[in-house]
Parts: C-alpha cells; structure tokens; sequence
C-alpha cells in the first residue's frame, strides 16, 4: 500500500505520527501545499523512531486541483488518496484519485448547499451528494472512496453497524453525541477563546442547517442550534449541553442501517454559539471573496478566511490545553432480548496522553486514529470493497478490534467504551 496523504495540518500530521507506528504501508507520501509542514512532520517522526527510507517521503501538492492530484498520485505510485484537508477540496482530490487509479478516504464530505426557500425545513444539495452521485463510476472502475471515515463522522458510524448488528433487535434513534471539557489557556494562564479544530470546518457545519432523518419523513432541516438537551458524558467530563448540528453522520447511516431516526447534537457552549452567531450577523462566514483595501492596494479576500488566520492553529494548541474529549453514539430501542435499551458506545481522548506520545493535541488525534485504523484493514484484505461507501458498509468487529487490542500485541490500544443508559418509555 502507498498512501498519497494530502494535507499535513493537525490531522494530517497526526496520521502519519500514528501511522510510523504500524507496518502495513509501503510508503506514506506526506504532501502539503506548502511542502515544509511535510517536511516538519516526517523530521518529527524521524527524530522519535528513527530514519525511515523510503517509508516517509515529502511532496508539495495543490489540493484545489483534480489534475495536480492525479500527477502527484501516479508519479508517486499511490494506491491510496488520504484526504486531510479542509471540506472545501473534498471534490478535486476525489477527483484526481478516480482520475489516478487510486482507492480514496476522507474524514470529511462534499459541501451542502442549503435549499434556497426554506433552508430550515427542507433539504438542498446534501452533504455528500457530489460524492454519491458518481458513484457508479467507482464501482464500475473496481475503485473504493471510503467516505467519512475520521471520528465524526467515521467512528460513529462504525459503533452504528456494530449497535445494528449486536445489541439491537430494532433501533429508535442513532444519536451521534459529542462532547469535552477542554480548555486553552494564553501564557498567563488565562481562559482563551481558540478553537480545538478547524474553525473554516466549524463555521461550515454549525452555521449550515442541521440535518435530521426520520424514516416516515426521510431528511429534513432544522434551525441552527436547536434542540438542545443535556448529555453526560463519561471519563469525568459530565454532563454537556449538545445541540443539533449539521453533520455526515446522519447522511450517512441511513442508508445501509435500519432506525427510526438519526441525529447529530455537539456540544458548543455558549460563549461559541455566540461567536458564532456574531461571525454570522457580520457576514464574516461568507466564503465568497470580498474586495478589501491594504496598503498595497484592492484584495480580494474571503472573510471566513480572515477569521481561520486570525485564530491561532488548533494544531499549536496542545500545550496550552487540558481535558478530553469524548466521541460517541447514543443507541435506543429494542435489545436482542426485547427489552427496551439505552446504549452509549463512546471513545475518549486525553490531551496529556496525547501529547506526551504524539505532540498532537487530542482532537486532531482523534480524528487522525480512525482513518489510519480503516487503511490497515483494507491493507489486510479485512475491508474491502468498490464505490463510494460510508464506514457502515463494513463489519465493524474488525475494527473495534484492532482499536481495542493492545499495541503489544499488534492493536492500536484504544479502548472504547459501552455505557448502559436507562431507557426512556412512553
């Protein structure tokens, strides 16, 4: 297997440090547009495990371009198209693996664009559907784009098929619920405000309108920010105001598992969701470019872009963060003895532990494992597949294996947990 890995921000970075671990690669391409962060991480992981030949390789890439690509995969001999970057060039690298021969896998999906007349009721262009439309044309070119596969979406959607396919006779809902209690603080030890992940991403998916599915209804939008409710979380992070938020999870499970309803609620706090709204209300999550004076004359920029290089990286966040974070699914319905039940299928990741063993800071590491994870089973013939496919499509017992196994004994040494929830009767 040789992985073409587009993007060697925080995620990007964090896959390959995860990835130098295991063995069933080739050669990691580690390209970036700027070719030094590509550089700096393969030198990290050089300095932590020793030279490695021909096993890291840098290059530099334009990820906004199907064709560049297409000639950096087949000058590199990819079999695999990692994409770690933003959203936004989810479509060319898509592309440019079709175009190259290459499998794919992102953590992230094709934009939405919302329904131009009653953007919180119904549906426009949905996340993904670029993606799912051509679809035919991987599966008739033996390719796979493995879709959504990080940890929101991807993990949760690997605890779906696993709820669906061992502890549930009938499910209610699939409640994609996310939480933490991490903070930033500045050098004088100050609670700051600074994004944990992209805040390009966070914008795009918090301000768009959530999307719900209900079986008798399929999808359907709703307002920002609605529904809130309280969820506790485990590992000493207690409970969390969650709301809903657009997200692939609920785009995604429908179509190969059986529920009633799915849904996607985070926790933002109060203090983001008013940010948010602001950066809104200002016209400062606009992604179209404005024409702007500088001292140099007229630019034009996009203002969500100005806010992304204002805020400091989330990848230079982990020392100055502490807490965790916690990624899960809450599962209703029927058990397989047909009973009512409650389930909280859920993975925590600390910030102390991930930084001490990756210098990664724990949301971008989070997400980087689950990827990584699926390549080794594809590596292993243990997944395997054509066309364009979300996590659910695979047996999840493999995965949660490998996640749960000991490094020692040729895991990932991830333990997830199971949390047994009262069920709510009528």
């Amino acid at each position: 297997m040789r992985i073409l890995l587009v993007g060697a921000g925080g995620v990007g970075d964090a896959i390959a440090k995860i990835a130098a671990r295991r063995s069933f690669f080739e050669t990691i391409i580690v390209s970036d547009y700027d070719i030094a962060r590509a550089e700096r991480t393969i030198a990290w992981i050089a300095a932590k495990h020793g030279p490695q030949g021909d096993r890291f390789v840098a290059a530099q890439i334009d990820a906004s371009d199907a064709a560049v690509v297409e000639r950096v995969a087949r000058e590199h001999a990819a079999t695999h198209v990692m994409n770690a970057v933003e959203p936004k060039f989810v479509m060319p690298i898509f592309r440019g693996a079709l175009a190259a021969g290459a499998d794919y896998l992102d953590m992230a999906m094709s934009l939405s664009v919302p329904h131009p007349s009653q953007p919180y009721s119904e549906t426009g262009v949905k996340l993904g559907d670029e993606q799912f439309a051509v679809a035919d044309e991987w599966e008739k070119s033996g390719r796979l784009a493995l879709v959504g596969m990080g940890v929101e979406p991807g993990l949760s959607d690997v605890f779906a098929r696993y709820a669906v396919d061992h502890l549930f006779r009938e499910v209610d809902e699939l409640g994609t619920r996310d939480g933490a209690n991490l903070v930033v603080r500045d050098d004088e030890g100050n609670e700051i405000f600074a994004p944990s992940f992209s805040i390009w991403t966070t914008i795009e998916e918090c301000l768009n309108p959530p999307v719900i599915w209900e079986k008798d209804r399929g999808w359907y939008t709703t307002a920002p920010f609605s529904e809130p409710e309280v969820f506790d979380f485990p590992e000493g992070i207690g409970p969390v105001e969650c709301v809903n938020v657009e997200h692939e999870e609920v785009l995604l499970m429908p179509r190969w598992l059986d529920a009633q309803r799915v849904t996607f609620k985070y926790g933002l706090g109060d203090e983001f969701i008013g940010i948010l709204k602001t950066l809104n209300q200002l016209g400062l999550d606009k992604t179209e470019p404005i024409r702007v004076r500088s001292k140099n004359g007229p630019v034009e920029v996009a203002p969500r872009d100005v806010v992304a290089a204002g805020l400091p990286d989330p990848a230079t966040l982990g020392p100055r963060m502490t807490g965790k974070t916690c990624a899960g699914l809450w599962v209703t319905g029927t058990g397989v003895d047909g009973q009512p039940r409650a389930v909280y299928l859920y993975h925590v990741s600390d910030n102390e532990w991930t930084m001490a063993e990756y210098e990664s800071q724990c949301v971008v590491w989070q997400t980087a494992l689950n990827p990584v994870i699926a390549l080794e089973l594809l590596a292993t013939g243990a997944w395997s597949g054509a066309g364009v496919l979300g996590p659910e499509a695979f047996d999840a017992q493999p995965f949660l294996d490998l996640m749960a196994r000991p490094e020692a004994e040729g895991g990932y040494g991830q333990a997830w947990g199971l949390d047994e929830r009262t069920p709510v009767t009528a």
